[in-house]
């Protein structure tokens, strides 16, 4: 993993600080709300396989700031809004956007950064590059409606939590790769290979993500451990506990979910089954299989130092506790 922590590090900063610098520049209702959820760190994953990915398919130029970031706007734009939506409390380990600066500054911030982020897409004057990140905000706005629709009358259903992880998480992380290659000006096939690797890697990701609520604590992951089984959130490790459970079971499990924030003495019991019969641990072996269809799709990429990121970026999904 040597080369993606270095790659990492390397390339880190310049996101950074371009970051900082749109966002200082936005009107004062906003800017300091889009300045504390930029700052409150992230792994900061969408722009860098922006970078890897244009790179990896022999784009040279020095301009790609612009449109790593535009993605990274997009994923904060969609973090101010859900934790309004959920009610959340923090974010990555600090009080959340909504409760600390109000909610009408915290969703026109969420607005200002969409706004933003098709802004610097437009400054290359590639209507591929606009399209991608127009799909892309439609994709993920329409796996969040679904994630709504799915909490209101949760299900056994595997289905449509692919659907949903798909629509919230693996498209965005799709279009960074698919930005990537189209930046880099890359043929058809070779926009659908890094498509498919971002997938597939996001799916992977957003796997991991909901096994990390049952098994990390908070210092780790910066939100309230167990935090989607109180907000009534069903994701594969519930799912998995419930296809063990009998009706009986299943049904009054989904009754109190269908309800809504599940008190701390209902919810522990079911944390402890989850960690007892290794259900994070079961949901982490589903999230191996994407992976491997991520690193598939990279077959016909020519070796570079970006190609083994790529590659390592794929296995660290699976390695990561936070």
């Amino acid at each position: 993993m040597l080369e993606l922590k270095d790659y990492f590090k390397r390339e880190l900063p310049a996101v950074n600080d371009f970051l900082m610098q749109e966002g200082r520049e936005l009107n004062g209702i906003v800017r300091d709300v889009c300045l504390h959820i930029m700052a409150s760190g992230g792994k900061r994953i969408r722009p860098m396989l922006t970078i890897l990915t244009a790179r990896a398919l022999g784009y040279d130029r020095d301009d790609h700031l612009p449109m790593a970031c535009a993605l990274e706007l997009l994923h904060s734009a969609t973090l101010l809004h859900d934790d309004y939506l959920d009610g959340a409390d923090t974010r990555r380990g600090s009080r959340a956007a909504h409760l600390q600066f109000g909610t009408t500054e915290t969703v026109l911030a969420g607005d200002a950064l969409l706004a933003l982020a098709n802004e610097m897409a437009s400054r290359y004057g590639n209507a591929r590059l606009s399209r991608l990140l127009a799909i892309g905000i439609m994709q993920t706005a329409e796996g969040e409606i679904r994630e709504i629709e799915f909490s209101r009358d949760p299900a056994l259903d595997r289905d449509t939590y692919m659907e949903i992880i798909i629509g919230k998480t693996a498209r965005l992380i799709e279009t960074a790769c698919r930005c990537g290659a189209a930046l880099a000006g890359a043929t058809q096939e070779q926009e659908d290979a890094a498509g498919e690797y971002g997938l597939n890697l996001g799916i992977a990701f957003q796997l991991v993500d909901d096994a990390l609520d049952y098994v990390s604590p908070t210092s780790e992951t910066g939100k309230p451990e167990g935090g989607d089984l109180r907000e009534g959130k069903v994701t594969l490790p519930l799912i998995l506990l419930m296809e063990d459970s009998d009706e009986a079971e299943r049904k009054t499990l989904l009754a109190r979910l269908k309800a809504g924030d599940i008190p701390d003495e209902e919810a522990a019991p079911v944390l402890e089954r989850i960690r007892a019969g290794g259900y994070a641990e079961k949901t982490r072996d589903e999230a191996a299989m994407y992976v491997e269809k991520a690193k598939a799709a990279l077959a016909g990429m020519a070796d570079s130092a970006e190609l083994t990121v790529l590659r390592q970026a794929a296995d660290y999904v699976l390695t990561r506790n936070k």
